[in-house]
């Protein structure tokens, strides 16, 4: 394992960092079970390098079910609660610390079945644009709107999501 090739190529470093605070309020609520989602660094601020979302579930049993990425990677890091990770063969009861990471290709899920709130950090990269993603699930479930098999099917499609 080396360096990647360089990115930037000036003589000189530059002020060019983000930063965001720990009382910001987060940016999307998807659906009534009380997922909160933050958006740490999108793909957009991190020019394409990763994006970084923080996801803080409600009691209520949530999560999407096992499928696969195309074109990016999917990390999972817990910070509290327990969050219920699948790793393509089985599920895994993970804590506070515990850390999964799908490469691209790589059947995963993940669940609240506690009870409790739990919270994670999802990493994905490259960065791409997961926003629209999260905010068309969070326009769904508000709204009520009951989309046909074909209609999931275009939506996933659309986010390289990839059901199995």
């Amino acid at each position: 394992m080396s360096y990647p090739d360089p990115r930037y190529f000036a003589d000189k470093g530059e002020v060019s960092a983000t930063y965001r605070h720990s009382g910001q309020e987060a940016e999307l609520t998807i659906g009534s079970g009380g997922t909160v989602v933050g958006y740490v660094a999108t793909g957009a601020t991190t020019n394409g390098q990763f994006g970084l979302y923080r996801w803080d579930m409600g009691p209520k049993p949530s999560g999407p079910s096992p499928h696969f990425h195309r074109t990016m990677s999917e990390s999972f890091y817990i910070l509290s609660g327990t969050m219920r990770l699948y790793d393509g063969d089985k599920w895994i009861e993970a804590t506070s610390g515990d850390f999964l990471h799908v490469p691209e290709g790589g059947i995963h899920a993940f669940r609240n079945e506690s009870g409790e709130p739990a919270s994670m950090l999802l990493h994905f990269a490259p960065g791409a644009p997961r926003e629209a993603y999260f905010e068309e699930l969070a326009e769904i479930a508000e709204t009520g709107r009951q989309l046909s098999p074909e209609e999931w099917t275009e939506l996933y499609l659309r986010h390289d999501q990839y059901m199995v």
